[in-house]
């Protein structure tokens, strides 16, 4: 078992970093209200994954999402996660060994993906997208178009507009932005992406929408 964890430079990201991958997994698991693990059988379910896939993750953070996928496509699949932050990378890269499972980790950023065209069956966004600028967010679904092979499939979560504002502690510490699910829909759109499903994922407030690549 082999876990590549690759830093190679990269451009500038105008979306926001996040660097604290030691508290990461805490605030991950608060967030989903205990429910993390289901989250991610959940998303995995949801991007239809299956066994022998090519999968990449991105802003796949800690890992622990690639992880899952990896179990779920086997030894006959391949999963690549790509963050910004060196220390998500460095994080998830131990994470997968210790899980003993193989994952190819890249320092990268969503709006120049560092793959060729048409590598993969399924991309991944899961709580990544309110991070950017709309700008960032167009490139981004140029990007996962271009390395999804034809008739591929993307996957994309992210919190939703909340019906009420929240309070208490775990909001003073983490202020997360949103997307609605429509503007969701339409940056996948404008991207050339064929939207499948869209809808709630059945945790907090967080919205999917499930598109596909033509051909």
């Amino acid at each position: 078992m082999t876990t590549t964890v690759d830093r190679d430079p990269m451009p500038h990201t105008t979306g926001i970093l996040l660097h604290w991958a030691a508290v990461y997994d805490l605030l991950a698991w608060l967030m989903m209200l205990g429910r993390e693990r289901v989250f991610r059988e959940k998303v995995v379910d949801l991007a239809c994954i299956q066994s022998g896939e090519s999968i990449l993750d991105v802003g796949c953070g800690t890992g622990t999402l690639a992880i899952t996928a990896k179990r779920r496509v086997g030894l006959r699949g391949s999963v690549y996660g790509i963050d910004a932050s060196p220390q998500m990378i460095t994080r998830a890269g131990k994470k997968a060994r210790k899980a003993e499972v193989e994952v190819v980790f890249k320092n990268g950023i969503v709006e120049a993906l560092p793959f060729p065209d048409a590598q993969f069956d399924a991309v991944l966004s899961t709580l990544m997208l309110h991070h950017l600028p709309r700008k960032a967010r167009q490139d981004c679904a140029r990007e996962i178009r271009r390395v999804l092979k034809p008739g591929g499939r993307v996957l994309a979560v992210d919190f939703g507009e909340p019906a009420r504002k929240r309070g208490g502690l775990l909001a003073h510490f983490h202020r997360h932005g949103h997307v609605s699910l429509f503007d969701m829909i339409a940056v996948l759109r404008e991207a050339g992406l064929t939207i499948v499903e869209s809808g709630a994922v059945g945790i907090r407030d967080l919205q999917f929408v499930l598109a596909k690549a033509p051909g």
